[in-house]
This record gives C-alpha cells, structure tokens and sequence, in this order.
C-alpha cells in the first residue's frame, strides 16, 4: 500500500488521477465522505487545469491509433473490460454502497451487472453498425460512422458507476478516447474502472479519469480546443456553464439533466399496480432523474389511492444500505440533505400537507414524503427536489391530467397508469418527455434512444443514437462507372 492508496469496505482504491496510462497526484486534495453514517474515506487528487489539460493531451495523443483500431478489436477489448467488471462485481457493489449509499443489494443484483452489459451491448453493436446502401440517379450513397475525437464525459453522484460507463462505453467503442470526470462526492468506483480498464488491455491515454470539483476542472475540460464530444448529466445550471463553454469551439454536447416527472393514475387503472409504481419512486432515496415525482390522480380514486399508498410506503425499512431489508438509505451530502429539507418547508409554509414524512431524521436520512394540497405553480411542484419527497395533486378530466403533466421546464419521463388501451395511446402521444412507461416503470434497453425534452436535456443516446452522437457520421457518393483503367 501506498500513500495514495484507501481501502474502502477491504477494498484497495487508488486516490490518484488516471491520466495516458499512468497514476498522477495532485498537489491538493479532497475529502470523500461516506453518507452511511458520515464517516471519512480519504482524502482524493484535487484536480486542477493543469490535469484537465494534461488527461486532454493524452487522449488526444492516443487518438488516431485506436480511432483506426479495428471494430473487431475495440468490441473485444470492451467485453474484456465487462469481464473484468464481472470477476470484481462484488468489489464494485461494495465500495460504490459505502461511496454514495445506494442499496448493496441492489448494486449487487442490477446496477454492477448492468455496468458489465454496457461494455458488452455496445462492444456488439457497433459490429452491426451499418446503414444499407441507397442510391440517388444512379449514384451510390454509402453512410459510415467515423470516430469524432476525444470525448469528456461529466457523470454524476447517484448511479457513479452505471452512468458513467453508460458514456464510456459507446464512445470508446465509437473509436474516441475519453476523459472521465467523475462527481466529486463519488469518485471511488471511477479509479477501479481505470484499473479494470487497463487490465482489459485498453491503451494507455483511450481512458483517463480525472477527480475534482467541476468549478475548479469543468471549463477547462469543456472549452478545450481539442475536445470533440462532451456530454453531461447533471442539473440545469451546470449544463447552462458547460454549453457557454463548449460553444468557444461549437463542441457538440449531450446533456441528460432534471426532470420533475408525472406519475398519471386514472380511475380505471389497477390501482393495486397504480399504488406499487408510485411507492417505487422512493427507489435510491428519490435521487433518481425519471422518478415520477408528481402524483396526478383522477379525483374519484384519490382517497383510495392515497390510503393504499400510505399503507404501503409504511412497510419500507429506512436504514443501512449494506443491510438485505433495507429499502431506502440516506441522501448523498448534507448539502443535498439541507437542500430537500428546505424544500420541504417551504411547501409547508406555503400550505401543503405532509400525509407521510416532512421531515429529517438522523445523520443523512430524509424520511419518505408525500405533500398534498400543493398548487400547480408552487416551487415544491415546479423544482426537482432530487430526495425522497413526492407531491399529489388531482384532476377531472383527460385534458386536465394532461395539461398538468405537461406544465414544467422539463421533459424527461412520465408515467401513465390505466385500464384503458385507447386512452394510453391517446395520452402518451400528447405527454412532453422522452421516455413514456405505461402501466410499467424503469424498464430499460440500451438500444432505445434515451434522453430528455425542453429543459431536461438535449440530444438522444442509446443503441445508434449513440453511435451518432460520438462519432462524424459521413455520407459517401460515388459516380456510376466513373472509374477510369489506372495499370
């Protein structure tokens, strides 16, 4: 072990850099907390615009080897980088719950393995990325995907891991190179992968992860003239610094930001199932973007509906999330905490009514809540709260509950719970959000676009969205019998 080296849940985590193969130190440092119980983990390489500068630099050196690498090669270095994922699963699991206190049980059983099957599905779909020929008077029009550059990927605090290699993985297999910015308060799992990565046989400077505060590193990752790509998530005001950023250099950006999404029930739904999907919201603490945060029930089921939910949200356990009964842990920071608290009271100030929660407990645990009596224009409806706080408000009609769903910024996801095919179709097809669940939640594919409307994002990844997205997507024409005898 060395100075820069933690163990985390006995798990050895480097605390430095990965930049063009190699651990690099910074002068300064920051403090990694646990939110479990607060206590600290270590102290991380501050990053400054010199290692921004410098992991652009390698990326940019490794560029044109492995943009020329064969897809056959970049897909198999990617399955050799998920198989590595796979051999530390449990290690990953560990230290990702003890960084940002995420259930362990479900790191275990659904997000580590997913991070796996990033590498994989885009490693196998980029060796079926094709677009068929077609012809225009008699010319031939050949569509291919050429590899943009390097890529800075900005990733987030409540799924570290998952989202970040949701990035990293269609742009490596893209045939970029990538500098990582992991969130501040989750770095850990980020050096593991640079590790894993590096085992896997990746070439030096095709990954490079750099640690720090985004104030401190973000402008002069996004505004550097060598970045091709860069894409985001996170909140709306960042997403606004970065794209004054990226528009120096016309940087193409996606950015996956908030959502303050509507859970529509029906009086014809199951409310049975209605009631399971809407308890499902409090999954990872609310710290969850596509959470259906907003409960728009059709009045005549309203009273029933929020007796079952109460019911219902009343057998969750809140608590360790290393523990197998747990069902909701803490909040990540107690910025975030003091931030969902304060938006808690001010809604109650203004005269809404917590029919469960309202209000803090100890260390980082904000107990699930659900406010009623809350006004369409209010801050508690209009402002993603990112916590486990849930708002109910009720509607007549069809075009009401519409008119309601639709009344933000935002535009990530909805939720539509009914009995009834016909107005399913109807009402999706008016929602305003890029992903639409009907009578279901959270059912994923990697190969369909993901991404949100007005001020929840911009752009669409998943599948070849992807792939358009990381790469320089060119057109070739070619004249008929144009050739001419060149021997």
């Amino acid at each position: 072990m060395t100075e820069h080296v933690l163990t985390v849940a006995g798990v050895a985590v480097d605390t430095r850099h990965w930049i063009g193969g190699e651990r690099v130190a910074s002068a300064e440092t920051f403090t990694d907390v646990s939110p479990i119980d607060g206590s600290i983990l270590g102290e991380i390489s501050r990053g400054t615009a010199m290692e921004a500068a410098a992991a652009v630099a390698a990326a940019k050196a490794a560029f044109p080897a492995w943009a020329a690498t064969p897809r056959a090669e970049r897909a198999r270095i990617l399955h050799a980088v998920a198989d590595g994922v796979e051999k530390r699963l449990e290690e990953l699991a560990v230290v990702e719950t003890t960084d940002n206190g995420a259930l362990l049980r479900s790191h275990r059983r659904g997000v580590m393995p997913r991070v796996a099957h990033n590498f994989r599905f885009f490693a196998d779909w980029l060796l079926k990325l094709e677009h068929e020929d077609f012809e225009t008077r008699g010319h031939t029009n050949h569509v291919s995907w050429d590899p943009a550059g390097p890529s800075v990927l900005i990733t987030p605090w409540n799924a570290p891991l998952m989202l970040a290699t949701w990035k990293v993985a269609p742009a490596l297999a893209a045939g970029n190179t990538v500098v990582l910015k992991p969130a501040e308060w989750t770095p850990l799992t980020a050096s593991l992968l640079a590790d894993i990565a590096a085992e896997a046989g990746l070439p030096a400077g095709v990954l490079n992860v750099v640690q720090g505060y985004g104030s401190e590193i973000g402008d002069a990752l996004t505004s550097h003239p060598d970045v091709r790509r860069i894409s985001f998530t996170g909140s709306v005001p960042t997403a606004q610094r970065i794209a004054a950023s990226a528009a120096v250099n016309l940087t193409p950006l996606s950015l996956e930001l908030g959502g303050k999404s509507p859970l529509l029930v029906f009086a014809d739904a199951d409310l049975d199932l209605a009631v399971d999907l809407a308890v499902e919201q409090y999954d990872n603490a609310g710290q969850v973007c596509l959470a259906a945060t907003r409960f728009l029930v059709e009045e005549s089921v309203a009273e029933e509906f929020t007796r079952r939910f109460v019911e219902k949200a009343g057998q969750l356990t809140q608590g360790d999330p290393r523990d197998e009964a747990t069902d909701i842990g803490p909040n990540i920071h107690p910025l975030q905490l003091e931030k969902i608290d304060g938006f808690v009271r001010r809604a109650i100030a203004a005269g809404a009514r917590a029919v469960i929660g309202g209000h803090r407990k100890d260390g980082q645990y904000y107990a699930p809540t659900l406010l009623t009596d809350v006004a369409q224009d209010s801050e508690i409806v209009q402002e993603e709260v990112f916590g486990p706080v849930l708002t109910l408000q009720t509607f007549t009609t069809e075009d009401e509950a519409v008119h309601l769903a639709n009344d933000t910024r935002f535009g990530l996801a909805a939720t539509l719970a009914t009995g009834d095919p016909e107005r399913a179709e109807r009402v999706t097809g008016q929602l305003v959000a890029g992903t639409v669940w009907t009578n279901c939640f959270f059912v994923r594919d990697l190969q369909a676009p993901f991404g949100g409307s007005r001020h929840s994002g911009v752009g669409r990844e998943g599948g070849t969205w992807s792939f358009d997205f990381y790469c320089d997507v060119k057109n070739t024409v070619t004249a008929p019998n144009g050739w001419r005898n060149h021997g």
